[in-house]
């Protein structure tokens, strides 16, 4: 496994993504979307998780070198970070990938804030064979029904950002439109997945999360 750093541009300035890749790529990829905390530590302990597994994993940095070091600034970076823009960042981060890095087939994942994106860009590129959004927010009926890319929603029944109604709204678009989505809940808080926050990570519905999202992504990818 090997770490790095890839520089690209985007309409609204340059940034960067943190790239881990295995000792042998076989083409395949993950954009993952960090949290609203930014790219820090934890998100690319997750990517390095990915190339143990044999995918390259492309974390792209969408606060363009911020880290929030509390919720309040978190949640200011996150609400002045349009959706337009973050989408914009997740296009390019996929195509220079594609070039410099020679990935075939990509999917895309994220968590909280990243989980947000995950969804919507499934919903508006056509760069993605995956999604694999963890408690996101849910795009309105109107950009959802467009979404054809297969998608693998992971939820927690305790939480309170992305409640079970959200999820319920999101699995009732599903049904009306025929999506391709199947969603998957953890008795668990938002959060869950983040081994760095012990008030609310769920080991057990972790290591039960992950080993469903890497089984999607070897047979989607």
């Amino acid at each position: 496994m090997s770490a790095d750093t890839l520089s690209f541009s985007t309409s609204n300035g340059d940034t960067t993504a943190y790239v881990s890749r295995p000792v042998t790529s076989n083409g395949k990829a993950v954009i993952l979307i960090h949290e609203w905390w930014g790219l820090n530590d934890h998100v690319k302990d997750i990517a390095d998780r990915y190339a143990k597994e044999g995918f390259v994993a492309i974390a792209p940095d969408l606060y363009r070198g911020k880290i929030a070091t509390d919720a309040e600034e978190a949640s200011k970076m996150m609400h002045e970070l349009s959706i337009e823009d973050g989408i914009d960042i997740i296009k390019h981060a996929a195509e220079t990938a594609r070039e410099a890095l020679g990935t075939t087939q990509m999917g895309i994942t994220g968590y909280c804030m990243g989980g947000t994106f995950a969804l919507r860009a499934a919903c508006d590129l056509k760069d993605f064979a995956a999604s694999a959004p963890f408690y996101g927010d849910i795009p309105d009926e109107e950009v959802l029904s467009s979404l054809r890319t297969p998608t693998l929603f992971i939820s927690g029944t305790r939480d309170g950002w992305i409640t079970p109604e959200k999820v319920s709204g999101l699995e009732s678009a599903a049904e009306k439109y025929e999506l391709p989505i199947e969603s998957v809940k953890f008795d668990a808080d938002h959060a869950f997945f983040n081994n760095t926050r012990p008030e609310v990570y769920d080991a057990e519905a972790a290591r039960e999360a992950w080993s469903r999202v890497i089984a999607f992504f070897n047979e989607k990818l």
